[in-house]
């Protein structure tokens, strides 16, 4: 009973972190944290995932901060997890290793992270 009501109150706790603020209206280079579970909307990246009790287990990375790209000028560049594909326009200029972006609970020093290009 006790692992039930964790349970729920783990996954209320996530929902509400996911909706604490929302990706409409969002400008170029803003920000917002949410649980592994919710998806990243299109025209932003992951850019960092590390583990929180508000999602959940801590065992596996299970929260994501999420960066929107849509706006930025052609030329730019940013650095974003591999967890996630580049949105249209962006391409993917070289990758490498990064801690902040180990999404899986399977440790690895192969890349992970890509530095993106605007190119249209």
């Amino acid at each position: 009973m006790i692992r039930t009501r964790l349970a729920a109150l783990a996954t209320m706790a996530c929902t509400a972190f996911a909706l604490a603020a929302t990706p409409a209206g969002a400008a170029p280079g803003d920000t917002l944290n949410s649980c592994s579970s919710s998806l990243t909307p299109a025209g932003w990246v992951d850019v960092q995932w590390w583990n929180s009790g508000a999602c959940g287990s801590t065992f596996t990375p299970n929260t994501k901060q999420m960066k929107d790209l849509t706006g930025y000028p052609v030329g730019t560049q940013v650095n974003a997890c591999a967890s996630t594909w580049p949105p249209a326009g962006w391409t993917i200029t070289s990758s490498y290793y990064s801690s902040g972006c180990r999404y899986s609970a399977v440790p690895s020093f192969n890349p992970n992270t890509w530095t993106l290009k605007r190119t249209s």
